[in-house]
């Protein structure tokens, strides 16, 4: 079977098993395998609902661990197992195991995009562990432009514009994707 090299241009919900109104991913805009992501999403009326209009930070944390633990670790698997994203999403249910530190310095309304930027620090045995941050993304900016020169260095150093503003700030978060024979 022949893999992508990456998740570019694959529409997140061809590779991850959450249903509409919890898929908290609108595009994937710079990915490396083994390295991490950079993906984005603009919350809607409906995630906003009953919350005084604000993106609830737990909702974030989610974005975030589907960017990255969820999506790089699809990624991963369909390659190991050399099968399809259908496969794995019958096969495996992803699951988070631990958050570890999570520091927000910012709040996200309804139709403020933002990016999720996943860095991989373990993954072995459907398991993945990563740290990243969440950044509200300047009103008009083209994400797949902007992205497409980034480097493995600069999401590293979390190199980007000023005009990028921090909103949340990730460490630890680790999810496995759990085979659904053994999962109760």
């Amino acid at each position: 079977m022949e893999h992508l090299p990456s998740l570019i241009g694959t529409p997140p919900d061809v590779v991850m098993t959450h249903g509409p109104k919890k898929l908290y991913i609108d595009k994937y805009h710079w990915h490396m395998p083994k390295v991490g992501i950079v993906a984005s999403y603009t919350p809607t009326a409906f995630d906003v609902e009953d919350h005084y209009g604000v993106f609830r930070g737990v909702d974030m944390i989610e974005a975030f661990g589907q960017a990255s633990n969820g999506s790089c670790s699809a990624y991963i698997e369909s390659i190991k197992q050399n099968c399809t994203f259908d496969h794995l999403k019958k096969t495996l249910t992803p699951l988070f195991i631990s958050v570890g530190q999570v520091n927000f310095r910012g709040y996200l309304q309804q139709g403020e995009t933002f990016i999720s930027i996943g860095h991989i620090l373990f993954y072995k045995f459907r398991q993945m562990t990563c740290e990243g941050r969440i950044y509200k993304v300047p009103q008009g900016l083209d994400l797949d432009e902007y992205f497409k020169e980034f480097t493995e260095q600069r999401l590293l150093s979390y190199d980007i514009d000023e005009r990028f503003e921090l909103v949340a700030e990730l460490s630890e978060i680790v999810g496995k994707g759990v085979k659904k024979d053994k999962y109760i």
